[in-house]
């Protein structure tokens, strides 16, 4: 009798574990399902479009270099970071504020260069009037004469020399330079530029360390660090010459030639 109650308390303990799992495995929502595969059209629209999805994840996985190489990204995020370093505020404004204002101030000095883009390249390119081949020269064309405006004579002859070209590069003959030579000319000159101005904003706040250092050490205050006494009145100065809006009109008006 009691080996009877065991086995109809499993079966029905079965029962209770076994039924409501079908019962909600019917009611599951399937998973959908995500394939990539490769084959014939008959439509060209269907293969323009394949084609434009592949070049659209080629410039998503590329885009970050471009934001650095191709843009004036690198001289605004090399200037702020001179910035904080001058005021010494450490992490102050953290670096995820300095990189938004960098990503945003490019934007908007990049913004004619995409205009331009749109409207001579890709603009076309889309309604069918020119081949895709011309779209990416066009689109070439215009990124290198951007950069041409900000690079360094002397630095583009170093690069079309060690390329093996001919020197002095005039702008005429800027068609016949690749993107290999004319991107990293336009670094180097960017870093430059950039560290040129990191150079005069770091002065005024080099004089005011200089001031407070030797003020306490003829008080005797050798022990108070003298940078605790400098940032307050260094954070004092920026705020009465509005630094931000200088500091922002002096970038922007750095790309106006």
């Amino acid at each position: 009798m009691k080996n009877r109650k065991v086995f109809f308390t499993i079966i029905a303990f079965i029962f209770v574990i076994i039924i409501p799992a079908v019962v909600f495995a019917e009611q599951t929502v399937p998973i959908p399902k995500i394939g990539l595969d490769i084959g014939t059209s008959d439509n060209p629209k269907d293969v323009s479009s394949s084609i434009q999805i592949l070049l659209l994840l080629t410039v998503l996985s590329l885009a970050p270099s471009i934001l650095m190489m191709m843009t004036s990204f690198t001289r605004i995020v090399i200037i702020l970071s001179f910035l904080r370093n001058a005021l010494g505020t450490q992490q102050m404004p953290p670096n995820q504020v300095l990189i938004g204002l960098a990503l945003f101030l490019t934007l908007f000095i990049m913004a004619p260069v995409g205009k331009e883009i749109n409207d001579n390249a890709y603009g076309p390119y889309s309604k069918g009037e020119i081949t895709q081949q011309a779209a990416i020269d066009k689109s070439s064309a215009i990124i290198k004469n951007f950069m041409y405006k900000y690079i360094y004579e002397k630095d583009l002859a170093l690069f079309v020399s060690l390329s093996g070209g001919k020197t002095p590069v005039k702008k005429a003959d800027l068609s016949n330079l690749s993107l290999t030579v004319v991107i990293p000319a336009f670094l180097i000159s960017e870093l430059k530029t950039a560290f040129q101005i990191g150079f005069l904003i770091y002065l005024p706040f080099l004089v005011i360390d200089m001031v407070v250092s030797s003020t306490l050490m003829s008080m005797g205050m050798m022990m108070l660090p003298p940078v605790m006494i400098s940032l307050p009145f260094k954070i004092l100065l920026f705020i009465m010459v509005d630094g931000w809006n200088l500091l922002t009109k002096t970038i922007v008006n750095s790309f106006v030639r």
